[in-house]
């Protein structure tokens, strides 16, 4: 995977992700991810590009159990966050709707915003191409990383008939 980076910092919360005031109107992901990260740059979503990265500090997602928040950035093509540590339920919602989230405690002493990466899932490492730097984050066990494959929890079973745990030693 290749991407650019948008970096945040600590505890962005969901409403930074979404405010409010948009995901209680709609639930067309076209109109609410116009809206997305718009607190911290109000022209995130006309930038993003599909692949791209967000990497931030500690506690993202913390806030509302709305999972329209991971799902504005998986519409605007963000294929992957990074953080040094997630809201345990953002980061469940990542999963389900097939959102990349993984934690690194060191990712976000590495990169600046506009910073191209490659990352390699298999190996839990990142390369930081503009700087000539890694870093690296933990890995999802093969069970999960199927899901996110699959296009979150739903298609999973969908595609597969059943949820496929036998990864799981």
């Amino acid at each position: 995977m290749k991407g650019r980076v948008w970096k945040f910092g600590d505890d962005i919360n969901t409403d930074i992700i979404i405010s409010g005031k948009y995901k209680f109107k709609t639930l067309d992901m076209d109109e609410l991810s116009k809206h997305a990260m718009e607190a911290l740059d109000p022209d995130f979503s006309k930038k993003v590009r599909p692949g791209d990265f967000i990497v931030a500090g500690k506690n993202f997602g913390c806030g509302s159990s709305r999972e329209q928040a991971p799902l504005v950035l998986k519409h605007l093509g963000i294929s992957c966050i990074f953080a040094k540590s997630f809201a345990r339920i953002f980061y469940r919602n990542c999963i389900n709707i097939g959102l990349l989230a993984l934690e690194s405690p060191d990712a976000y002493s590495k990169v600046e915003t506009g910073d191209e990466l490659e990352v390699q899932l298999e190996r839990g490492e990142a390369k930081n191409l503009t700087r000539g730097t890694t870093f690296t984050f933990n890995p999802l066990p093969n069970f999960l990383l199927r899901v996110v494959e699959d296009g979150g929890l739903v298609e999973h079973y969908k595609k597969r008939g059943r949820f496929v745990w036998e990864d799981i030693a």
